[in-house]
């Protein structure tokens, strides 16, 4: 790492141009494979946990995808930042497993992931506000009918705030480099996941000890349709402390899940 200077422009903007590509490639692959498994291969068993039965408008994918690629530029200049910050000495990024140990590799995951998740629930619902929904959020919301294409499509404003709290967590919390990785690779899996349009959990999971604590499709969907409910990003816990998780939830995810069981 200590053999370029990632602060001179020309390796800046190569940096920035390979995060650029690894971001782009992470999101292409992630939503590629939820798109042929879910719709082209189309497997019978998952047919009836589709959300919307609709076809989508080939012009709304070609939409999200230009959107995402921007995304992925945002969070590219962002993830090079943060290349410049940890070089820099500014992070509290680590290189040793030994430093911290084995165990604190999960719990610090664990952290950073409440913190984000606490950071977008109370950004989304600012987002939410008719004037700041018109200016910035608007453009994900376009997508009534989501799919997995849809996880990065935000206006650049919305992209430049999300891509802000990695770089803002690594400043304070040790974390090891794989570590940060795995963070965001979760962050674009969890994202595919609950765009997909297709409930992927299994049936009761909403009501299991540590399943009512994740958000999926249908959970994801009816803050696309209702607007006013299920804010979270990865997880339910500010939903259910403050009361803005759709009374529906429950009965829809039942609903998406009960069609193989019922068939048999």
């Amino acid at each position: 790492m200590h053999e370029y200077d990632f602060t001179e422009p020309i390796t800046f903007l190569t940096l920035t141009g390979l995060m650029f590509l690894t971001v782009v490639f992470r999101y292409s692959l992630v939503a590629g494979i939820f798109h042929i498994v879910f719709y082209v291969i189309d497997p019978k068993d998952f047919r009836s946990r589709k959300i919307h039965k609709a076809e989508r408008d080939s012009k709304q994918y070609r939409k999200e995808i230009f959107w995402s690629t921007f995304t992925s530029l945002l969070f590219a200049i962002a993830g090079a930042l943060m290349m410049v910050m940890w070089q820099r000495g500014y992070t509290q990024v680590y290189e040793e497993i030994a430093a911290y140990g084995w165990w604190y590799l999960p719990l610090s995951f664990l952290i950073a992931a409440l913190i984000h998740e606490t950071y977008y629930y109370w950004l989304h619902r600012w987002m939410h506000k008719p004037k700041i929904y018109r200016l910035i959020h608007k453009v994900h919301h376009d997508s009534h009918i989501t799919s997995p294409w849809t996880s990065f499509s935000f206006h650049p404003g919305e992209g430049l705030l999300q891509s802000l709290i990695i770089p803002v967590i690594i400043l304070f919390l040790p974390m090891h480099y794989w570590t940060v990785v795995t963070l965001l690779t979760f962050m674009t899996l969890t994202s595919a996941i609950n765009h997909s349009n297709v409930e992927v959990y299994p049936k009761g999971f909403h009501k299991h000890w540590l399943g009512r604590w994740f958000i999926g499709a249908t959970h994801h969907n009816l803050h696309h349709t209702q607007y006013r409910f299920n804010f979270g990003l990865y997880f339910t816990f500010w939903d259910k402390w403050m009361k803005t998780e759709s009374e529906k939830y429950a009965r829809d995810f039942e609903r998406h899940t009960s069609h193989i069981e019922d068939e048999r």
